[in-house]
């Protein structure tokens, strides 16, 4: 792996990415996804199910049908431009163009080492809801409530990923992979770090010049992981509560009730979470402009990520709270890891 030599900067490495700029197209993306996703199908099914005389069977198999057109169009963008031969939005060190290979295996291998994490994720989680919407349709009486978990199922699925994974950063395990632009190896890095880099990356044209400059803010600012981990606890473990909340809604109130709510009440949950992080996000990155260089004269080695550090943020982490996982091994020498191969 290429050694990459940064010059030292009195302020955090910056993020060449603007919400701002994109206040439009992120606006007219998320209106087409909430009507896709929360306005059609409730109005589908209170509509075909009481003002017509069509079988549950058939309210179901027509609602489910046009389900999802958003998400299977930004599914399939996703992967022209991850497989695409110029593709720039490929995670660090992924292949950058096709090569003819005879062996099946080493193939299929090379296609599957041009994926980012986002996508691996997005491919499960969208065969286990067609898992579920099959099973909620094929019987002649649908089962209502399961055909109501599909949103709570993201929820759970997403939310015990994410956490899962920070755990394991916890207990400084390494990546057995790589996942998006961290190499097999390193240290396991917080979910919401990948998130960001890979739905800004190629959902919002970031590519991999944003790749690149996120993970040098990453490995150089302490204080940045440390925000990003306790954000992703804030949204995976308020995921997991949350849909286990709408499970037992959907379980336990009358039919029309439990759909409406496994249709809704995420979208609830998603920006009660949003109007939180914002505030919380634009105080924190604040803070680590004004402690940047206290903050960059302790711990390790510059440009490692490494848990041997913990800077004091606005929020009592969960690491805080739980010493025995974080200090584990503390006094190991950290593997420096190249922002860029």
């Amino acid at each position: 792996m290429e050694e990459v030599i940064i010059p030292f900067s009195s302020t955090p490495p910056p993020l060449p990415y603007s919400l701002r700029q994109r206040k439009r197209s992120i606006a007219f993306f998320w209106t087409l996804f909430v009507i896709d996703t929360l306005v059609q199908p409730l109005v589908l099914y209170f509509v075909l199910r009481h003002a017509t005389s069509l079988s549950l069977n058939m309210v179901f198999t027509i609602s489910t049908a046009a389900l999802g057109g958003v998400s299977v169009f930004e599914y399939f963008y996703r992967l022209y431009n991850l497989f695409r031969g110029e593709s720039r939005a490929r995670p660090l060190n992924a292949p950058k163009s096709r090569v003819s290979l005879q062996s099946r295996e080493t193939r299929s291998s090379l296609m599957g080492s041009k994926l980012d994490f986002f996508q691996i994720n997005f491919t499960i989680v969208w065969l286990i809801l067609a898992i579920e919407l099959i099973v909620g349709t094929v019987h002649p009486i649908p089962y209502v409530r399961l055909l109501a978990m599909p949103l709570p199922t993201v929820m759970f699925y997403f939310g015990g990923v994410h956490l899962s994974l920070d755990i394991l950063r916890m207990f400084r395990f390494k990546a057995p992979f790589r996942i998006s632009s961290t190499p097999k190896g390193s240290l396991m890095p917080t979910a919401l770090y990948v998130l960001v880099e890979d739905i800004v990356a190629v959902d919002g044209g970031g590519g991999q010049k944003y790749r690149y400059a996120l993970r040098i803010r990453y490995l150089s600012s302490p204080y940045f992981r440390r925000m990003l981990f306790e954000m992703n606890c804030f949204w995976a473990g308020g995921s997991l509560m949350s849909a286990a909340v709408i499970t037992v809604l959907i379980f336990t109130t009358p039919e029309d009730v439990a759909y409406t709510l496994g249709w809704s009440l995420p979208f609830a949950w998603a920006a009660i979470w949003t109007l939180i992080t914002f505030p919380w996000v634009r105080a924190d990155l604040r803070r680590e402009k004004d402690i940047w260089l206290e903050v960059r004269s302790q711990g390790d080695e510059p440009y490692t990520d490494h848990l041997s550090f913990i800077p004091r943020t606005k929020m009592n982490s969960i690491q805080s709270r739980i010493p025995s996982f974080f200090h584990l091994g503390s006094q190991r020498k950290p593997t420096s890891v190249s922002p860029k191969a």
